[in-house]
């Protein structure tokens, strides 16, 4: 049985273990750490079966430019599964699981960067449809972005702003 849970402090060698496995370089786990050093994690959940973390999902704040203070988003980034527990339906849980403390917290939208068949199923949409424009090269239907409240997007369009550790991946 796997249990979706918050980070703790004890959890982190574990998290890059993670991260390290299930992505071909060690960016993403470089990355991760980077965040959390600079307090940039806002939700951070480990998946754990069996005393072992399997699985690890980070979100953190972005921001729009021109800057629109009812655009209070979070992006995404990494998902990370063990790649022998891939498939198992661990990343949806922590995607739901997120996306449920996103809401809870007040967050209005989430923004990611990745497969659009695997991320559609969490209701998330080209953000071009909103003219939510990613800072990098991707191709479009690979950002996308999922309101978590009704109207959220309303009159929001501009550049998404990532943490700028985001840039030194």
């Amino acid at each position: 049985m796997v249990t979706i849970r918050h980070e703790t402090r004890e959890d982190i060698d574990g998290i890059r273990a993670v991260n390290e496995a299930a992505f071909d370089t060690n960016a993403e786990a470089q990355l991760v750490d980077n965040l959390r050093q600079s307090n940039a994690n806002v939700i951070s959940l480990v998946a754990e079966q069996d005393q072992q973390i399997v699985g690890h999902i980070l979100f953190t704040r972005v921001t729009i430019e021109p800057d629109n203070s009812s655009f209070n988003a979070l992006a995404l980034a990494p998902l990370s599964v063990l790649p022998q527990y891939q498939n198992q339906a661990i990343g949806s849980a922590l995607v739901r699981k997120g996306l449920q403390i996103a809401q809870k917290a007040g967050y209005s939208n989430v923004i990611v960067l990745g497969h659009p068949a695997y991320y559609k199923r969490f209701g998330f949409v080209p953000a071009e449809k909103y003219q939510i424009h990613c800072p990098y090269q991707v191709p479009p239907e690979t950002f996308m972005v999922k309101p978590l409240i009704p109207n959220a997007l309303d009159d929001i369009t501009g550049m998404v702003l990532y943490h700028p550790l985001f840039s030194n991946m």
